[in-house]
C-alpha cells in the first residue's frame, strides 16, 4: 500500500495508461514498455528514504530492472520527510537532481482573481485537438532553458498523449485545453481518476506565446469542477515545484500543501 498521496496517484495513473506495476518486498517497479523514454513511467519507488551508502545498490537494482535505460529515476514513498545530509549529497555527487515537490489538495476549487474570458475551455475531441496538444507541448519544450532534444521529445510526447487519449476514451478522465478562435491550444492539462474519490492533475502547461494571460489559472479550477461532476472526485491532487510560481497559482484557487514528494532523477546525456 503506497503511503504517499503523490505516488499513490502517480502509480494509479500509470496503471490506467497500461504500465506494468510490480509491488515487491524491497521496492515497487513501474514499467511502461510502450513509452521507454518516459522517465516517470519507468522508475523504482523506494519504500523509505535511502541511507548513506545505498546508492550503489539502488543503481544496480535499476540497471537490472531497466537494462539499457539511459535515465535513472527513483521515487521515495515517505510522505512528509525530506532527503538531506549524506544520502542526499551522495546522490547529488553522482549527478542526480534531488527534489522535494509539494503535493497540494483541495475538496473543490474556486475561480481566480483574474479570469481569462477570451479562450474556449473544453475537453479535447478529435485528431485536430490532439495534434494541437502535441504542437503546444513541443513549443513548451523548445522554450525551456534546458530543453530535451526535439525529435526524441516529439516521439515521447506523442506516445504520452496517445496514452492520455486512450485513458480518456475509457472514461478515466480527460485532457482539457484553452483554445483560441483558430483552434490553437494555448494552455492544457490532464485530470484523471486515481480511485477512492481522488482525481490527479497532469502536465499543466501554457504555450510560451500565451503566458501571463490568466489561462492556467482559469483552466485549473474549470478542470476541478469537471472532475467533481464527471469523475465524482472528492479530493483533487496537484503537484508543484515549490520554487516555481505555479504553486502560488494553485493555492490562489483553493489548493493547500499536504505533503512532500521526494524524487531522485538523473537525466540521460543528450
Amino acid at each position: 500500500m503506497t503511503r504517499s498521496l503523490g505516488y499513490f496517484t502517480d502509480v494509479a495513473l500509470r496503471r490506467q495508461e497500461g504500465s506494468d506495476v510490480q509491488v515487491r518486498a524491497d521496492c515497487t517497479v513501474v514499467r511502461s514498455p510502450a513509452n521507454p523514454t518516459f522517465w516517470w513511467g519507468n522508475f523504482l519507488l523506494m519504500p523509505a528514504l535511502p541511507a548513506p551508502g545505498d546508492l550503489e545498490a539502488w543503481e544496480a537494482t535499476f540497471q537490472r530492472e531497466f537494462p539499457g535505460a539511459a535515465h535513472r529515476v527513483y521515487g521515495v514513498d515517505a510522505p512528509g520527510l525530506a532527503l538531506s545530509g549524506p544520502p542526499a549529497e551522495e546522490f547529488r555527487a553522482a549527478g542526480y537532481d534531488v527534489r522535494a515537490d509539494t503535493v497540494l489538495t483541495a475538496a473543490r476549487t474556486h475561480e481566480p482573481r483574474r479570469i481569462n474570458r477570451d479562450a474556449q475551455l473544453r475537453v479535447l475531441t478529435g485528431d485536430t485537438d490532439w495534434a494541437a496538444a502535441l504542437a503546444m507541448r513541443e513549443a513548451v519544450n523548445a522554450a525551456d532553458p534546458h530543453p530535451h532534444e526535439a525529435q526524441g521529445y516529439r516521439a515521447f510526447a506523442a506516445r504520452k498523449l496517445a496514452a492520455y487519449r486512450a485513458a480518456q476514451a475509457a472514461g478515466h478522465g480527460a485532457l482539457l485545453g484553452a483554445f483560441d478562435d483558430h483552434g490553437r491550444m494555448l494552455s492544457g492539462l490532464g485530470i484523471f481518476d486515481a480511485g477512492d474519490g481522488v482525481a490527479r492533475y497532469q502536465n499543466v502547461e501554457t504555450h510560451p506565446d500565451a503566458r501571463s494571460r490568466g489561462l492556467a489559472g482559469t483552466l485549473v479550477p474549470h478542470a476541478g469542477e469537471w472532475a467533481r461532476e464527471h469523475l465524482h472526485a472528492r479530493t483533487l491532487v496537484i503537484v508543484a515545484d515549490p520554487d516555481y510560481h505555479a504553486q502560488r497559482l494553485y493555492e490562489s484557487v483553493g489548493f493547500t500543501p499536504t505533503e512532500l514528494q521526494i524524487a531522485l532523477e538523473k537525466r540521460p546525456l543528450e
